[in-house]
């Protein structure tokens, strides 16, 4: 178990308040991060952490969750500190008791999720690179979000692909879909929205009567693919899609945007777990290819 004293000094000194552990509850959630509460009897505290080289993807979270805050549009979960010690590195969040969304709730994230996506970037990506799981996700800017997203979503994941050993058909078919990306934009230019970008399920709840989201891979990208993020796995209500194209509608073509947009997700998926993402990603492309070349 970590050393849970420089943690608890931080926290002091952040909140201007003594905190001296006396309670700890480890805690199984999914992912790659290991999760504790700190209490003591007053306040708690939720830490997320890792081995010390996780620094970068801790800050990174951490500015993301003040760029979606800073909106005042969804809730998001806010950021204490974070930092490195000699054993780990770490995010200190608010403990929130948590709680399954409800249709109302998912009304007014479909409504503040399209008020999220209202704050413009006058470019694609953002101020630094950042991780979707753990994978390097990079934001350099540029002016044109075709060329963005083959260059640094999709070519990037490929390139990882064939380095993981993933080789062959899922190459040939990958180049074959960034080339034809342009094509999807020909009669579309999306306005660089901010995002949470890793928008499932497992990242949204409800607190205090409200939708919350968190673990977020913020950039500036079209908005639909935050949309199409949430068909992906399931768990958003009709009433959340309702709400949001209520709030903005969508654009003709978004049905087979979506596939190019989750293809991004599969791949990475692919590349930290490997297994039957294989083949969804190659059916996937074929399915792309099939739309574009018609």
């Amino acid at each position: 178990m970590p050393n849970w004293v420089p943690i608890a000094q931080q926290i002091s000194q952040v909140t201007g308040r003594p905190f001296i552990v006396r309670a700890t509850r480890d805690l199984q959630t999914p992912g790659i991060n290991s999760t504790t509460i700190l209490g003591d009897d007053q306040e708690s505290y939720f830490v997320k952490y890792n081995e010390p080289s996780y620094l970068e993807m801790f800050r990174a979270e951490a500015l993301g969750l003040h760029e979606i805050a800073n909106t005042l549009t969804v809730l998001v979960t806010q950021p204490v500190c974070w930092g490195m010690t000699e054993e780990i590195s770490y995010l200190v969040l608010n403990h929130l008791e948590l709680e399954p969304r409800t249709e109302t709730q998912d009304i007014e994230l479909g409504r503040t999720l399209a008020a999220l996506h209202g704050r413009r970037s006058p470019y694609f990506g953002w101020y630094r690179d950042n991780t979707i799981g753990t994978t390097a996700q990079k934001n350099a800017p540029h002016s044109d979000w075709a060329t963005f997203f083959r260059d640094q979503r999709l070519l990037f994941q490929l390139q990882l692909a064939d380095e993981n050993g993933y080789r062959g058909r899922i190459q040939e078919l990958g180049h074959r879909v960034a080339d034809l990306i342009p094509r999807l934009f020909s009669d579309y230019a999306p306005t660089p929205s901010l995002l949470h970008g890793d928008l499932w399920a497992g990242n949204c709840a409800a607190y205090g009567g409200r939708p919350i989201l968190f673990d977020p891979a913020v950039y500036y990208g079209d908005r639909e693919t935050d949309l199409a993020m949430t068909e992906l796995f399931g768990g958003f209500s009709p009433a959340f899609y309702a709400a949001y194209r209520e709030a903005a509608p969508l654009a003709a073509g978004y049905s087979v945007r979506k596939t190019l947009y989750n293809l991004y997700h599969v791949l990475n998926h692919l590349n930290l777990a490997g297994g039957h993402y294989l083949g969804q990603a190659e059916r996937m492309m074929m399915s792309l290819l099939a739309e574009i070349e018609a």
